[in-house]
């Protein structure tokens, strides 16, 4: 039985692959017969991403995976922080070139995290520590929480600092992705602005458009496209866009409280609940990677693959449902909008807002 799962899983692999990447089965087995990272990354340019904890290091050995198997021919580099176990390290070592231990940086902005509330990213400020690989001449960050469709090293042809405007305020970038020039020189210009200015989020998103505060007018070269940080539930607020250009998208970005691993899944199958936004195709082939590429390499027992799902602490889990019933419950729909507060997958969805509009402009029930 288990066997037949295992087979069942690895064909699995091989068709979202297949459907993502465009590639053939043949130049996946390649990639999957080596399960080790070749050395013919270019020394002088990275792929860089950060894990302060485990859970967000098997976030990391995804993406790591999946850049691998566009064949980036760039460096993979990923920081750490003291919160990421010795045999993590190890695991992350067998993915990317460099594994490299950093300091964590707090901002220590209750009052902003609050507003968000979403007071883990605080330790986002650790972010910046990017900006100190001097070994290298230019980086593309991403984060833990994103994942690669397809090859995408020509981010490295643009300059500092490039990113994609962000979907809740485009004046404003997304810092999930972006691409930028190490230097000590900024690095401690960057440490110097936190400490007087700091973030009007709390985290690093908040920092950096303060720093780069030109970033919206300057110069648009500087705009990168929407499909190199494509929000994973954004297609469902304009899913003709996503219909006419999603397979063109080359980076997905798992924003929001809930990642792709802390779902569950049954016979290699994402078990997805109703509230979730996410696209499910694109958290699937996060799965599919994991299951193959990850998971065989954690302590848990191939007939209990429900521990792999990382919970969060009790009173984030009470107050992300707290959030979400808040949603369903207010009795104006049009002030939960306004608070962004919308539930796409459920009453707000696209059918039920058609109906409505058939209703007031045919007088159908």
């Amino acid at each position: 039985m288990l066997l037949n799962i295992g087979l069942n899983l690895v064909d699995t692999v091989f068709c979202s692959i297949w459907r993502f990447l465009g590639c053939q089965r043949s130049d996946v087995a390649s990639y999957q017969g080596d399960c080790v990272k070749e050395k013919y990354a270019l020394a002088d340019e990275a792929f860089v991403t950060l894990a302060t904890d485990d859970s967000y290091s098997l976030g990391a050995l995804v993406l790591g995976h999946s850049l691998r198997i566009v064949q980036t021919s760039r460096s993979l580099v990923i920081l750490v922080t003291a919160g990421v176990t010795a045999d993590m390290r190890s695991q992350l070592a067998s993915v990317f070139d460099l594994v490299q231990e950093v300091d964590e940086i707090d901002s220590e902005d209750e009052a902003n995290l609050a507003i968000l509330t979403r007071p883990e990213l605080g330790v986002t400020f650790t972010k910046i520590q990017c900006w100190k690989l001097t070994q290298f001449k230019k980086c593309v960050f991403l984060d833990a929480d994103t994942l690669v469709l397809r090859n995408c090293d020509e981010l490295f042809n643009r300059e500092e600092l490039s990113a994609v405007p962000d979907i809740g305020w485009p004046d404003c970038f997304n810092s999930g992705v972006f691409v930028f020039k190490p230097s000590d020189e900024m690095y401690k210009a960057l440490v110097a602005f936190a400490k007087e200015k700091g973030s009007f989020d709390g985290g690093d998103q908040g920092l950096l458009n303060l720093f780069f505060q030109d970033w919206a007018t300057k110069d648009i070269s500087h705009h990168l496209s929407f499909l190199y940080n494509m929000n994973s539930n954004a297609c469902y607020t304009y899913l003709p866009a996503f219909k006419k250009f999603g397979n063109e998208v080359k980076i997905v970005h798992f924003l929001g409280e809930m990642k792709p691993w802390m779902y569950k899944v049954s016979e290699g199958k994402i078990v997805k609940p109703r509230h979730s936004q996410y696209y499910c195709d694109h958290l699937q082939y996060w799965w599919d990677l994991f299951l193959s590429y990850v998971w065989p390499h954690q302590d848990i027992p191939s007939n209990d693959l429900d521990k792999v799902e990382l919970k969060l602490p009790e009173e984030r889990k009470t107050s992300a449902f707290q959030v979400h019933s808040m949603a369903v419950n207010l009795n104006s729909r049009q002030e939960a909008w306004e608070k962004g507060q919308i539930d796409y997958m459920g009453v707000d969805c696209f059918e039920n807002i058609r109906k409505k509009l058939d209703s007031k402009i045919y007088g159908l029930k």
